[in-house]
């Protein structure tokens, strides 16, 4: 099984690590002569409600922060900064809070601060200006408690990159992003829809403080996006003109050196863009470091593309004479589908299997409305409507998403899913509304009567039993890690909280080998072969374990 140690926040270490150097890298800084440096002020309305001048900060009643900023790179940045500080500061604690548990050794620290101090040394001339200059703005208000791993603007600009570092280095954890697009015949009233799960997991403090940013920049057109502190890179957004941008990581080869980040890229085709063209006009500027599809939509073109995009090429793919689009985590355009890497990742990940899931669910329902398209993004079971067990990455809804997203371009609507993962309800928000209202009043943004309900699984039994699991899954992890006895009565109760996974009868089979209980170990090893395993590989490793097994047992 795939550690869930997060790979996001393992790298954002390893990337303050590399900081620590001399490289020019560590010594530039945003050319801010031309701005208004001075710092906003800020009331402090209630202990969720922030303003400064047209500027707001409010947390809604779903437990959503709600930002609207306007102004030139600078003013969006520090504003921003300004707005968020407690939860900027809050977010950085939840990075380093792990370091030692990630990276203890101090002499493989010295050798990835090495490595990592000359791959990020170009980093700062792929990032364009403007947006450097919004990192330097909200940088100045980070934590101070960290100016020995690495000044602030220089810590806040490799954060930036972490996704594509350690997806770069590692080729690793894939997440389990899923999206599709559905317009004319497909949709309920003809107009494009879009859906998406952005399956990314540091820890559940991680996703406690989503922000949907509302931005009014001087230069492009207002968008919003769905971020958290300190992030001022696109992973979800739509703007004003009706066009969106998601995002889903491919297979990625390893690049000599750091390029534009990914989310970066899909900032500035989101602030800058107001059609497909324009969009992939975009693309074809910047050169990236990793793989990646970019969904774009566009009210405009009422149609939805793949951007697919990796270090040496870039292809778009879009269907003619259809009415659909479905992406996971891997290639489908001309330029890539037969590349070995997208091969073996559609051999050997889960990626496939959840694209073949959308594809069921999108034929099952004829026309997709934003009701149906939460029902989709929720969806837990396998193909055939199969059990997986909860957490399994081969469902659409793994149990781990930062968030849900539902986007109609045409209406300027977005829903946006409140905790836990895309489970909570999904909360509307009418883009023109938000940017053309006349009134500064401090209120929340959402569209109330337009709101999708709550899952009602959040609710049942079978939740409350995940949720005790994960507590559980994580103390098997260091039962084994430690090599401890554990109890039948450990066992047996922890793989009765989600009996249909694999993973409770794999780990199982892990303590009885470890232990030589190796009749015990077969048990459960041949229990976790009949449910749905995640990857090939991961299929493949219980194998082995019971060739060994029958070897012993002879």
């Amino acid at each position: 099984m795939k550690s869930r140690i997060n790979l996001f926040l393992f790298v954002s270490f390893l990337l303050m690590l590399a900081s620590c150097g001399t490289s020019k890298s560590m010594h530039h800084a945003p050319d801010i002569s031309k701005y208004n440096t001075a710092k906003p002020v800020v009331t402090k309305q209630s202990p969720t409600v922030f303003v400064s001048g047209k500027n707001s900060l409010l947390k809604n009643e779903q437990g959503l922060w709600e930002l609207y900023v306007e102004g030139d790179p600078l003013e969006i940045g520090v504003t921003t900064g300004a707005l968020s500080d407690s939860l900027l500061k809050k977010q950085e604690n939840i990075f380093f809070s792990k370091i030692e548990d990630i990276v203890p050794s101090k002499f493989q620290q010295k050798l990835l601060r090495q490595f990592l101090k000359w791959y990020n040394r170009k980093l700062y001339t792929n990032v364009p200006e403007e947006y450097q200059t919004e990192i330097y703005g909200v940088s100045q208000y980070t934590s101070n408690n960290f100016d020995n791993i690495a000044p602030q603007y220089q810590r806040n600009l490799y954060l930036h990159a972490a996704h594509d570092i350690g997806h770069a280095l590692q080729d690793l954890a894939l997440v389990g992003c899923s999206s599709f697009a559905a317009w004319g015949e497909k949709s309920e009233d003809g107009n494009l829809i879009l859906g998406r799960n952005f399956d990314f997991y540091v820890n559940d403090a991680f996703a406690e403080n989503k922000i949907i940013a509302f931005i009014k920049p001087e230069q492009g057109y207002n968008f919003m996006m769905v971020t958290w502190p300190g992030m001022i890179g696109a992973v979800s957004g739509m703007n004003q003109q009706g066009l969106t941008v998601t995002i889903n990581a491919g297979k990625s080869e390893i690049p000599l050196s750091a390029k534009t980040p990914i989310s970066i890229l899909t900032r500035e085709i989101l602030q800058h863009a107001h059609n497909i063209e324009e969009a992939i006009a975009i693309a074809k500027k910047r050169k990236v470091f990793v793989s990646e599809s970019i969904m774009v939509g566009s009210a405009q073109d009422n149609k939805a593309v793949l951007i697919e995009v990796s270090p040496k090429k870039m292809d778009v793919y879009d269907v003619p004479n259809s009415n659909q689009l479905i992406c996971s985590n891997h290639f489908q355009s001309e330029a890539f589908k037969n590349d070995e890497r997208n091969q073996i990742q559609i051999k050997d990940s889960h990626s496939k299997y959840r694209l073949d899931r959308m594809q069921e669910l999108l034929d099952e329902n004829p026309k997709i409305n934003q009701k149906i398209a939460s029902e989709i993004l929720r969806n837990k079971e396998g193909l055939k409507d199969i059990s997986l067990g909860f957490g399994n990455e081969k469902a659409l809804n793994q149990l781990l998403a930062h968030h849900g997203i539902i986007f109609k371009p045409k209406e300027k609507l977005v829903w946006v899913s409140a905790n836990p993962f895309q489970l909570g309800e999904f909360v509307c928000y009418n883009l023109d509304s938000i940017f053309d209202r006349k009134s500064n009043s401090v209120i929340s943004f959402e569209e109330e009567n337009l709101n999708i309900a709550e899952d009602p699984f959040v609710r049942t039994e079978a939740f409350k039993n995940y949720k005790n699991f994960k507590v559980e899954n994580h103390q098997f992890d260091l039962y084994l890690k430690n090599k401890k006895r554990i109890s039948s009565d450990f066992i047996q109760h922890y793989q009765s909280l989600n009996p249909d996974y694999w993973v409770v009868y794999y780990k199982a089979g892990l303590y009885f080998y470890q232990k030589k209980e190796f009749r015990a170990a077969q048990v459960n090893f041949e229990k976790a072969l009949t449910k749905e395993i995640t990857t090939a590989p991961e299929k493949a490793k219980i194998e082995k374990y019971l060739k060994k097994l029958k070897r012993k047992l002879q």
